[in-house]
């Protein structure tokens, strides 16, 4: 089969599968909730799954075009799948989030990150043109200056709620096969912002350029900043998918090099190093975990079990006397020259540790109505992914909503996978309430798609 006939037959199953979408969502009962059935999931809002919309056959890239630097691709295709389409053109996403099953369309609308968004902003920017099937019922075609431009810019943070993204059209760059690394080590947050703000402006450091940039936070008084370079060769290569566990090596070693496909995923192996409450970082268990099964969505369900059956928290609070347990799940970025300050805090506060950091930067002029970070201006992402003990007369949300408010006194903002305890006129501030509104009454009029503030915040 040749790759146009190929290409046709992706085309046509395409098609099928978004004909059958529509109808699934037209069948439902005017009133039924609905919500996409995911056969994977990256948010930590749990819930029964009542009101799935089955979107099968969305989940396919159906054209790399190594010319333009494009790529069609299924808005349920996973990012796994879409590099090892591009890779073989020597091509990527221009920002690829860190874990393998978030999916393209799940990341435009929800946010991801990466550590080439220092330059390249966030995955919405990269979107030439998006097919959505709205709440409405109708596939609308978004792209920045057709009819439906308002739809284009109001996809980032609406988290399903305007409708979902069947198909995107996205921007590819050229990627060499393999990264070199450079661990730096700073003795405190101020200088690690200061020097994450001169990266950022320059894209160089030491007379090299740099190509990806992100951190690693342990303590208030070690932190590392990883420059990543793109090389055409490699002395040596690490391989973090076995017994080595990749965090670990950048206290250990002040360079590195990965092939580009394991520098991606570099983070996904042990979840960033959330893999380690489930025993898989202790060397006899890594030895008889299957390599398989060392995936940040196998980590995803088994703490999905366990938040059903509560079986880890009534450990904690029987060892420790707490009257609960808090999950602190939360990625929010910070203007860089605020970090040094939200740090502080977080240390002192909330006591979480490792912390990832990931600088970010708007790609240009453009402005996103639900996520209205300034232009121009360098945010830095801080991720932790843990629990705190709650003492008595503490409510749930303690420590979720003091870091809420730290963000809301520094101009930041957080991602909204996890919990969220704004008030309804913080949430309209903070994510373009209005805007949303408008875009609300124009693609799902009859509100058949749950609102943002209750999907997000009131989890209902």
């Amino acid at each position: 089969m040749s790759r146009a006939d190929a290409t046709t037959g992706f085309s046509t199953a395409h098609e099928r599968a978004v004909a059958a979408a529509r109808a699934r969502l037209a069948a439902l009962p005017a009133d039924a909730p609905v919500r996409l059935h995911k056969r994977t999931s990256n948010l930590f809002r749990f819930r029964d799954g009542a009101g799935g919309l089955e979107v099968d056959g969305l989940d396919r890239v159906l054209h790399v075009d190594p010319e333009r630097r494009t790529a069609d691709v299924g808005g349920m295709t996973t990012y796994e799948d879409l590099v090892a389409a591009t890779l073989p053109h020597g091509l990527m996403p221009l920002v690829v989030p860190q874990l393998k099953t978030i999916t393209l369309g799940g990341a435009v609308v929800g946010l991801g990150i990466e550590s080439t968004s220092f330059r390249d902003g966030l995955p919405h920017e990269s979107v030439l043109a998006a097919d959505v099937l709205t709440g409405a019922g109708e596939i609308v075609r978004a792209t920045p200056d057709n009819d439906a431009a308002d739809l284009h810019a109001g996809l980032a943070n609406s988290y399903g709620t305007l409708g979902y993204a069947v198909a995107l059209t996205i921007e590819l760059a050229p990627v060499r096969p393999f990264v070199a690394l450079r661990h730096l080590r700073f003795p405190d947050a101020t200088s690690m912002a200061e020097a994450t703000a001169r990266i950022t402006a320059e894209r160089a450091y030491d007379g090299e350029p740099v190509d990806f940039l992100d951190g690693t936070v342990f303590s208030a008084g070690e932190q590392y900043l990883t420059l990543g370079r793109q090389v055409d060769s490699a002395p040596y290569l690490s391989d973090y998918t076995g017994q080595g566990i990749y965090y670990r090596s950048v206290q250990q070693r002040s360079s590195d090099f990965l092939s580009i496909h394991d520098y991606l995923w570099r983070w996904d192996t042990d979840w960033f190093w959330c893999s380690r409450a489930l025993g898989v970082q202790h060397p006899l268990v890594r030895r008889v975990w299957p390599a398989r099964y060392r995936r940040s969505d196998v980590y995803r369900r088994l703490v999905a079990l366990d938040r059903r059956y509560g079986l880890s928290e009534r450990i904690q609070v029987r060892a420790t006397g707490a009257s609960g347990v808090e999950p602190i799940i939360q990625d929010v970025e910070v203007p860089v020259e605020h970090l040094a300050e939200f740090l502080d805090f977080f240390h002192r506060e909330i006591g979480i540790s490792p912390v990832w950091v990931c600088p970010l930067q708007l790609r240009g002029d453009r402005t996103w109505p639900l996520y209205p970070l300034e232009p121009h201006r360098t945010y830095v992402n801080v991720g932790f992914w843990s629990d705190a003990l709650l003492r008595p007369g503490m409510a749930r949300d303690h420590h979720n909503r003091l870091i809420e408010r730290k963000l809301m006194e520094l101009d930041g903002h957080k991602s909204l996978y996890s919990t969220a305890s704004y008030t309804r006129e913080e949430f309209d501030a903070l994510y373009g309430g209005a805007a949303y509104r408008a875009l609300k009454a124009r693609y799902d009029p009859a509100g058949r798609l749950p609102d943002l503030y209750t999907k997000c915040v009131t989890n209902s």
